[in-house]
């Protein structure tokens, strides 16, 4: 083991809240061999029950200490309270829903009698796990991401070796120990904190099975071009997400959502809204609106019950959000709310209305508190600058029209658009998919143990039936 660590620091006030220890490549080399040793001896692996039983203990262990998991995402991750009790819970039910998978999964039947060829003969299919699994994850929502990641790779049989974010790895560590406790051995799941150097030569390792990276499109892609023939990947980036508003929609059925769409997690949320397109004629009124509720939202320690904006995870993005939102202004954009920085640590909730198409906040996402309006004056021309990114992830429209509504939701780049909600919706059972630059291959927890596990095929060739 490295006497290397990573010290963690609370986003808000920079105090050192905790330590973990770095693993080297020699350590991970090992695993890896063990990792590979146990998913090709059969009778190594964990029969179905044990997984799921295990999975129940976790997710027993995991609601007797909810709100201390919850503590911990305020403390090391900056989110808000409020919302990091939500994010627990939606952690140990994702950790249910892969049971619930376990329960639903199976194979099907394959006919054959269609043509003369496949005559006499039958023919099912059944899954088997892929093979070591090297997750790699982000900061954002340091329990579910990971539940997400882990989760589904311990339900599909698979070892797993994952990487926490380098802010945030004290939930990623509770998360395993907590597997762990509940009887999975740790052979089966290893906690590998290490340097970026380290990471890359792990995830491009031909004992890789899969790769499920969540995080910056840059290091995604790059990973991705170097992986090892064979091995399968999914990886999940962000987007600058747009909204559409149609002039026959109150303002009031719009601005709660945006609010929490853009603000939520101080916007740093790969789905966050970002871009919203109004009836320029509505503009002054909906940016007033708009601008009046970002004012109200209280930014502070998120570990405060009343906290609904958080700091941003180092004082270095809120030196980026401040430089692009300035450059923005700069160019001829209109600050409607915020635009200033409280400290080194919080960057007050922002509205910017129409800044330039070539700005930072028009062209890039942002992953921070502003939200972006702009006037149209056709349909039309609102979608193609909504599409004209190279990022595509999800979408909304707000409409008392259903016709509108389907008109846009065809038109939009989008895995998927949000009809009169905002961008930043998910439940953890449905697909969770970025589009061009935005990721490759579908999130959700049943989608993530289909791609951790391979289809096979049985063809029987039945003997002539004795009369």
């Amino acid at each position: 083991m490295s006497s290397m660590t990573w010290q963690v620091l609370n986003p808000y006030d920079q105090e050192c809240i905790g330590s973990v220890e770095l693993v080297d490549w020699p350590q991970i080399d090992r695993w890896l061999d063990e990792a590979r040793a146990l998913h090709e001896d059969r009778q190594a692996r964990l029969p179905a029950h044990e997984r799921i039983a295990i999975l129940q203990r976790a997710s027993v262990l995991m609601r007797e200490r909810a709100e201390t998991l919850a503590m911990q995402i305020a403390r090391e991750g900056g989110k808000p309270i409020i919302d990091a009790r939500v994010e627990t819970s939606r952690a140990i039910q994702s950790v249910e829903l892969c049971i619930h998978e376990l329960f639903a999964s199976g194979g099907r039947e394959i006919p054959m009698d269609l043509t003369q060829a496949g005559a006499g003969r039958k023919a099912y299919t059944f899954r088997e796990p892929i093979g070591p699994v090297v997750a790699i994850s982000a900061f954002n929502h340091p329990l579910n991401l990971i539940a997400h990641q882990v989760g589904p790779a311990v339900a599909s049989g698979c070892p797993v070796l994952v990487k926490p974010a380098k802010d945030t790895p004290l939930s990623c560590k509770s998360f395993v120990e907590i597997l762990y406790e509940a009887g999975l051995n740790e052979n089966w799941c290893r906690f590998v904190p290490c340097s970026d150097e380290v990471a890359e030569k792990m995830v491009t390792d031909p004992r890789t099975a899969f790769f499920s990276f969540i995080g910056s499109a840059r290091v995604g892609w790059m990973l991705r071009s170097k992986l090892a023939p064979g091995t399968r990947l999914a990886l999940e980036h962000g987007g600058a997400a747009p909204v559409i508003v149609d002039d026959s929609v109150a303002h009031a059925k719009v601005i709660p959502p945006l609010l929490k769409g853009g603000f939520y997690h101080s916007g740093q949320v790969c789905v966050s809204v970002q871009r919203v397109f109004v009836p320029r004629a509505e503009l002054p009124d909906f940016a007033a609106e708009l601008a009046a509720g970002a004012e109200a939202l209280t930014v502070g320690d998120p570990t405060n019950a009343e906290t609904q904006c958080g700091p941003l995870i180092r004082p270095a993005e809120v030196d980026r959000v401040e430089s692009w939102v300035d450059a923005a202004v700069q160019g001829g954009g209109r600050l409607a709310a915020g635009g200033k920085r409280t400290g080194s640590t919080l960057y007050q909730p922002t509205v910017l209305v129409d800044p330039p198409d070539d700005a930072d906040v028009s062209r890039k996402e942002v992953f921070g508190p502003v939200v972006c309006i702009y006037g149209y004056d056709d349909v039309d021309a609102a979608i193609t600058q909504a599409n004209a990114l190279p990022y595509a992830f999800q979408a909304a429209v707000f409409t008392d029209r259903m016709s509108w509504a389907d008109y846009c939701v065809e038109a939009l780049a989008a895995s998927a658009v949000m009809v009169n909600d905002h961008t930043a919706f998910r439940v953890d059972w449905m697909p969770f998919a970025g589009r061009r630059q935005s990721g490759l291959g579908t999130g959700g927890i049943g989608y993530t143990m289909a791609d951790m596990s391979e289809e096979k095929m049985v063809v029987v060739n039945s003997p002539s039936s004795v009369r």
